[in-house]
């Protein structure tokens, strides 16, 4: 499986290298780039003001404002989404979305699933997200294993990069600022022929701070040495070259990889400042062949897809004068084949439908190199394949009412199979600028590899997670547009929980514990969004805020990592006519680190500040300043963030 997953890999890298010096003319629409069209809601281009469900989109445009150490950061314009950062820039960054696990968020890249295979939850480490040319990201809230299967229990975070289109743009960007941290962009995109290409890449480096104990005052007041910076690196590339064959058919090539090094602490024992280190690197390649029959009533999209996920561990730690050092390495492979349909209906709308296949390897090894050095081991090597049906009709009555109803079959190889389903409601009111909206659905996330298969902790007979879940909510547009406003409930039962546990549902020889399925949870809460233009051209407004109320059920008590309360507030200031200047708060409430309401965190706002002054067509300048206030806060227990940084840069496009 390794072997044909590099193959499939390589050609499609190879594939997008030759391409490069092709060009382009008009290819098979693509609708993706519309900022009113959204694709990941139905798996089909769908106007915004027809979802019933929650989706969000992120633009170029506040992406490209992002800094290039953690631009995860860009998902915290989104209500319901929680991002947490171990230890600044390089540490595992998970997203939960509406209390969910992140092992529950499904991450796509292009449409291409990207979760972790080795981890033990099966979670996308966002520190792997570099910060390539993304044209937008579209978060999709609430239960949708209908649409897209295991582990999008809580939503999906679809991460789409440009697309090629018209004459050549090229853009490069340099920075640097605190931390020692400096950063690089460049991107290429264009078309001309029958060909369009889309190329960027991306660096940044950063010698950072300690990831335990900085600027926490009870860590650091103690210590008679200081404490040590742990550096981060990241490196990525991004491309997509499309040919079209003929006015009805399109094959795309496309590809992502990232490399991201860091320096991590132990954070417990008698070294919790340790010199340990991690890399991860990501690699996804696809080819989809889009081609129209019938006239064009029907959209067929063939899509094989393959992606590695290696991540390397230099582990140190100490208990009393015993020093441990071990190296491991965790390989993860997924290749997948899937035939999706669109049919147009005419009156009777638009029926989705599809197939898939889907293959996943765990490979993991280890060795000891103190206090006895050992030779490498491997300790885990197992597959599985999923294979999926699925269909989805999206119609529309009373010209004013859309509708959608499908479901989904996942049947694992030798494993669990589960069923799931969903129904969606949007109704607008032309006159008043209103839209009424809800869904309903059910989601289930299959057991990780790990979780089944480890010699040590692994359950073989472990079964999905389920869940059940649905919103409600308003949408208005008020003043000719300027005024946006958004409201939510929502709520979640989960069920089926698999759980780390010490019992006797353990083998014999697991005597320090085992996967189960026993847990139990709910979540409930609020999403508000708010978006107005206060002076048109010089003043504009942004607000999120969320409040979540999320509860293990077995112990009745808050879930580790869900602040109760959190949002933001940006505004966006044009005095003078290139000049651009946006403050904005990002407020984080209370939260526990640790399940059982262990570890308690103080609540925070974070104040930053980001301006941008266009020189001319060419160049403009750029400075991001970041916790003016110089907040103390903690993301997870023990683990520091950074204080009052200011960063400057230059950028280029022509």
């Amino acid at each position: 499986m390794a072997i044909s997953t590099g193959r499939l890999l390589a050609a499609s890298v190879s594939l997008c290298a030759v391409s490069i010096g092709m060009a382009q003319a008009q290819t098979v629409t693509d609708p993706t780039i519309l900022p009113d069209i959204v694709v990941t809601a139905t798996r089909s281009p769908l106007a915004i003001q027809q979802a019933g469900s929650a989706i969000s989109v992120i633009t170029a445009e506040e992406i490209a404002k992002e800094s290039p150490k953690s631009p995860a950061e860009v998902l915290r314009r989104v209500p319901g989404v929680t991002v947490v950062e171990t230890g600044g820039p390089g540490g595992t960054t998970t997203v939960r979305i509406r209390g969910a696990e992140a092992g529950q968020t499904l991450v796509l890249i292009d449409g291409i699933r990207v979760n972790d295979p080795t981890s033990g939850s099966g979670e996308f480490d966002f520190a792997n997200l570099a910060a390539v040319d993304i044209e937008r990201i579209e978060v999709l809230r609430g239960p949708q294993s209908a649409l897209y299967g295991s582990d999008a229990m809580g939503g999906v975070v679809n991460i789409i990069t440009r697309k090629g289109k018209g004459a050549p743009r090229v853009s490069v960007s340099v920075e640097g600022g605190s931390y020692g941290t400096k950063a690089a962009r460049a991107a290429v995109s264009g078309s001309s022929g029958p060909v369009s290409y889309a190329f960027s890449t991306t660096g940044f480096d950063t010698a950072g701070f300690s990831r335990y104990g900085y600027r926490i005052g009870r860590i650091e007041g103690p210590r008679v040495l200081p404490l040590e910076a742990d550096g981060a690196q990241r490196v990525g590339a991004a491309g997509r070259v499309a040919v079209a064959l003929s006015p009805d058919a399109e094959l795309e090539f496309g590809g992502y990889t990232s490399f991201t090094g860091a320096q991590y602490d132990a954070s417990f024992g008698d070294l919790p400042d340790s010199p340990s280190q991690s890399q991860q690197r990501l690699f996804e390649g696809h080819t989809r062949l889009t081609a129209y029959a019938f006239g064009g009533l029907l959209k067929n999209t063939v899509l094989v897809a393959a992606n590695r996920t290696n991540r390397h561990y230099r582990d140190v730690s100490a208990f009393g004068p015993t020093l441990n050092w071990s190296n491991s390495g965790f390989t993860g492979d997924r290749v997948s084949a899937e035939y999706q349909g669109d049919l147009k209906l005419g009156a009777f709308g638009l029926l989705t439908f599809g197939a898939k296949a889907e293959r996943e390897r765990f490979l993991s090894t280890s060795r000891d190199v103190l206090p006895f050095p050992t030779l490498e081991r491997e300790t885990n090597d197992a597959s599985q394949t999923t294979r999926s049906l699925y269909a989805l009709h999206q119609f529309t009555v009373f010209e004013n009412l859309h509708l959608s109803f499908g479901g989904r079959l996942d049947d694992i190889e030798d494993g669990d199979q589960f069923g799931t389903w969903r129904a969606t409601a949007a109704y607008e009111f032309p006159d008043t600028g209103t839209k009424l909206r809800g869904s309903i659905g059910t989601g289930a996330k299959a057991p990780t590899l790990f979780q089944q298969f480890d010699p040590t902790y692994g359950s073989p007979e472990l079964e999905a997670e389920r869940s059940i879940g649905f919103d409600v909510g308003v949408d208005q547009r008020l003043l000719d547009d300027r005024l946006l406003l958004s409201a939510t409930f929502f709520a979640n039962r989960f069920r089926n929980l698999i759980d780390f546990v010490s019992s006797d549902a353990c083998r014999p020889d697991q005597a320090f514990g085992c996967y189960v399925n026993v847990g139990r949870a709910t979540t409930s809460g609020v999403e508000l969004s708010a978006e107005a233009d206060i002076v048109p051209a010089w003043l504009r407004v942004k607000a999120v805020y969320t409040h979540l109320e999320a509860f293990d059920r077995d112990t009745d008590t808050r879930l580790a990592r869900r602040p109760q309360d959190e949002g933001r507030l940006g505004l966006i200031v044009t005095p003078v006519a290139g000049l651009s200047i946006e403050p904005s708060v990002v407020f984080v409430g209370t939260r526990f680190s640790t399940s059982n309401e262990k570890d308690k965190l103080q609540p925070y706002a974070r104040f930053d500040v980001y301006a941008d002054y266009r020189i001319n067509d060419t160049f403009s300048v750029y400075a991001r300043a970041e916790n003016l206030t110089d907040a103390r806060y903690q993301d997870v227990y023990n683990y520091g963030t950074a204080g009052r940084s200011f960063y400057a840069g230059l950028r280029a496009m022509w």
